[in-house]
């Protein structure tokens, strides 16, 4: 194996653990659809307002990385539109349920 195989494997398996951290911190606000349950401010959440998107994003391309076979990036080309819509909608929803205590989040995190 080469550095950037070795290297790919090892950033594959930290986000896909980040993404289960991600979803068990989630809980029950979890939802294929967007929805507002509850404002999840703690854990990953505390720094990143959507680290599933981003480290299951991170897990495709370091699988890329890993494999050396660049077409395994096309399902961003999917999902990345997908993704930003998602989180558009989500942003207006927790909005509108949690107002001022949503904007106070979010203008604390990275992004």
């Amino acid at each position: 194996m080469n550095v950037a195989t070795i290297f790919g494997v090892a950033l594959a398996t930290i986000s896909v653990a980040l993404v289960i951290l991600a979803r068990i911190q989630l809980g029950t606000s979890f939802a294929v659809t967007p929805r507002a349950k509850d404002l999840v401010t703690h854990g990953l959440y505390s720094r990143l307002q959507h680290p599933m998107y981003v480290f299951v994003d991170l897990t495709i391309c370091a699988i890329t990385l890993a494999t050396r076979r660049w077409y395994v990036l096309l399902p961003l080309v999917i999902l990345l539109p997908l993704q930003v819509r998602n989180a558009h909608k989500e942003r207006k929803l927790l909005q509108e349920k949690f107002g001022e205590r949503y904007e106070i989040y979010r203008h604390g995190t990275w992004f």
